[in-house]
């Protein structure tokens, strides 16, 4: 199995003053010898050496690099950046090692639970292997689009959304945070690693129910909050009447049969969980009437 190598050309600096003095000499030959036939076939063949040498100059720009291909056999990679002079037969490939963004716009996927959601991420990535890049895959700009896509659609599928139950119970893509974008870079990172691309950072960008159940779900989470909201209220309520019994029992202000202990903790629990601000009552009379 091949693997990446690398290799260092010989300098482009020294290609150029060869192929001067070549196209020179060529001239030369035509201008001295105009009547030499020998003289002329020579300086045919030099000046089409010149353009041959022409041809095989290289510039290699800082975190990029050149694949070079010999007749269908792979040579080696050139990641040094500066001017070189290669074989001109070499078949080159440019591929940029820059970290590269991939701003996935958000797709429509069924979470675990079968809900349609808006989904999007943000991947940092950048080749790793030049010779993967250039030959494990057709192209692998495409290959990183398609497969961060497919990531998308797993990832979704191995949680829920939200849990409106128990939010504590299960990991969620809306509460998951940081273990679910650590998941979607492992996904990645072994998805993309055929194609020798390095994933620098995945996150989650975008997400949302879809648009058909957008409303629905949203009063769903509106009455759960209010649910849980009034579950508050009711186990503080209760422990302020239990108090309150207590107290009143301690320090014998009244004594209370279970009469009107009853009516006290119903009237209690309706000032303490009313929506609205209760209207007290003076009482002038007796408890009892």
């Amino acid at each position: 199995m091949n693997r990446e190598k690398f290799v260092i050309p010989l300098s482009g600096y020294l290609g150029v003053v060869v192929t001067i003095l070549t196209l020179a000499l060529g001239i030369l030959l035509f201008v001295f010898f105009p009547n030499s036939v020998p003289a002329i076939v020579i300086g045919i063949i030099l000046c089409l050496l010149t353009i041959f040498m022409v041809v095989g100059l290289l510039v290699v720009n800082p975190n990029e690099s050149a694949v070079l291909v010999l007749f269908g056999k792979y040579s080696g990679t050139v990641v040094k950046n500066g001017f070189f002079w290669v074989n001109p037969f070499y078949v080159r490939k440019k591929i940029s090692l820059r970290a590269r963004n991939l701003n996935a716009d958000p797709i429509k996927v069924n979470d675990k639970l079968g809900n349609p959601i808006m989904i999007g991420i943000v991947l940092v990535w950048k080749v790793k292997d030049t010779y993967k890049a250039a030959f494990e895959v057709d192209d692998y700009l495409q290959f990183v689009d398609i497969q961060s896509e497919a990531a998308i659609r797993k990832l979704a599928g191995h949680y829920p959304y939200d849990n409106f139950d128990d939010e504590q119970r299960e990991t969620t893509l809306r509460s998951g945070g940081e273990e679910v974008n650590h998941v979607l870079e492992q996904e990645l990172t072994e998805r993309l690693q055929i194609a020798g691309i390095q994933v620098i950072e995945a996150r989650i960008s975008y997400l949302a129910y879809s648009s058909e159940i957008a409303s629905a779900m949203l009063q769903r989470q509106q009455a759960t909050a209010i649910v849980a909201a009034r579950h508050k209220i009711v186990e503080g309520a209760v422990s302020m009447v239990e108090m309150a019994l207590d107290m009143l029992s301690e320090r014998q202000v009244v004594t209370l049969d279970n009469e009107r202990k009853a009516a006290m903790v119903t009237n209690l629990m309706v000032v303490l969980t009313s929506d609205k601000a209760a209207s007290p009552v003076v009482n002038a009379g007796t408890l009892y009437h």
